[in-house]
């Protein structure tokens, strides 16, 4: 790797780690943020401070989640932000946004440099506590970002599509090149902003069964839904809500996915 060291942090490869070093880049996300005295924000990965440093400027308190021991104590005893910070050296994935929005007494805003290796299986989580974020601001994977938004009949629609639609109102705020970041990765990074929908028009029972349905018909996305889904529905019932068996997964809209998932609680 080019760089080992940056600003006298030594990189770990294990934490995905790549630190925005623009300034340009850096301004606009703050923008884009645009972060006031009296919200609640909570930092994913801060890392060295890029962002938080300028966030933390903006608010009382900024809570900040990160899994590297000495990036966490560095942030623990940062010179001026030090005293403005609450420091969880942990593992996102198993951070409770719930409880601690529920301690807080106060909707949590959600925004950071999301680690690649980690970043679909915490956006499913972050949509499963959804009721406690009032919006997030992440750095995704430009792939990544271009499966959040797409349509039905895309190549890149699939389950992360129809999940995060299902949850959120999604817009790319935007387009980082690797060059901005130390190390740089091999791909382009995304700036998303996720606002919660107040009202879903897409209605479900469970959205854990679908997580189930939307799994099993991208599990095999070629397949028409006769195929895919044959565990779940007879073609008689497919034809009941008005979806036909011959359907592939990536011509399915949201709202046809959630009548699929209807039925089949209702079986």
């Amino acid at each position: 790797m080019k760089y080992q060291v940056y600003q006298g942090h030594c990189i770990r490869k294990r934490f995905g780690q790549n630190f925005l070093k623009n300034q340009y880049y850096i301004n606009e996300i703050i923008h884009a943020i645009n972060p006031q005295y009296d919200e609640l924000l909570l930092e994913i990965g801060p890392g060295l401070g890029a962002l938080t440093h300028k966030v933390g400027k903006k608010v009382t308190n900024l809570v900040v989640v990160e899994i590297d021991r000495d990036l966490a104590l560095y942030l623990k005893n940062h010179p001026t932000l030090g005293p403005k910070l609450i420091v969880f050296q942990q593992d996102i994935l198993t951070f409770d946004f719930k409880d601690f929005s529920k301690k807080q007494g106060q909707l949590l805003r959600v925004f950071g440099n999301l680690p690649y290796n980690i970043s679909t299986p915490l956006l499913f989580s972050l949509f499963t506590q959804i009721s406690v974020l009032q919006d997030m601001h992440l750095m995704l994977q430009k792939e990544v970002a271009n499966r959040l938004i797409a349509k039905p009949g895309n190549k890149n629609y699939g389950r992360l599509s129809v999940m995060a639609q299902y949850y959120c109102h999604i817009t790319p705020i935007i387009t980082i090149p690797s060059i901005a970041f130390i190390p740089s990765p091999k791909v382009e990074s995304t700036m998303v902003r996720f606002l919660p929908r107040e009202k879903r028009y897409h209605s479900t029972f469970s959205t854990q069964a679908l997580y189930r349905i939307t799994t099993a018909a991208f599990g095999q996305r070629r397949k028409t839904l006769r195929n895919s889904l044959c565990k779940f529905f007879s073609d008689e019932a497919l034809l009941s809500i008005n979806i036909s068996p011959t359907l592939r997964a990536e011509d399915v809209t949201i709202r046809q996915y959630c009548q699929l998932t209807n039925l089949w609680i209702s079986q």
